[in-house]
């Protein structure tokens, strides 16, 4: 136990000494300084969860350590695939586009929790207990977020097709 506190304070005194110097590095190499702080902190995160062992000089093994993130996390986003905006969700008959359009721009405004209970239970057809499991909530909460969905999808949606919304 006392080890992990004396690497912890060691870790600590090494990221307020060198973080700076480490993010300006990543944000060179990147040319992002988001992505850059991310790798620093991905490289701290992982230091406190596992150590930093017998380093020779503990300064050129976090550069070493954040060019390494910088380049795993290359190699992961060259493996991402964008997905089409325009892509069909699903095929209706007699497909609508602009209201597709409008449906698509109306899920993607709604708060994160509410648009994956969503699309979990309409298209996933997952129940409320299925989407609790799967979101780490209760069924009730994934309920309450689908209701509270599907009442700011009926007035975004209404807004723009000048409908009144039934409550």
């Amino acid at each position: 136990m006392t080890n992990t506190r004396a690497n912890g304070a060691t870790i600590e005194m090494l990221y307020r000494r060198h973080s700076s110097a480490l993010v300006l590095f990543a944000a060179a190499v990147t040319g992002d300084r988001a992505r850059a702080q991310d790798a620093v902190h991905q490289v701290f995160a992982r230091l406190l969860a596992q150590g930093m062992g017998q380093a020779a000089n503990p300064r050129a093994y976090l550069f070493a350590s954040v060019r390494n993130a910088i380049l795993n996390d290359a190699r992961a986003r060259r493996r991402e695939v964008e997905l089409d905006a325009g892509a069909a969700w699903f095929e209706p008959p007699g497909r609508d586009y602009s209201a597709e359009l409008r449906l698509r721009q109306a899920l993607a405004a709604l708060e994160e929790g509410q648009r994956e209970v969503t699309v979990l239970h309409v298209w996933g057809e997952l129940t409320f207990a299925e989407i609790g499991e799967v979101l780490g909530v209760s069924p009730n909460t994934a309920a309450s977020r689908y209701r509270y969905a599907l009442a700011r999808l009926r007035e975004a949606l209404c807004a723009k097709e000048g409908c009144h919304a039934e409550q």
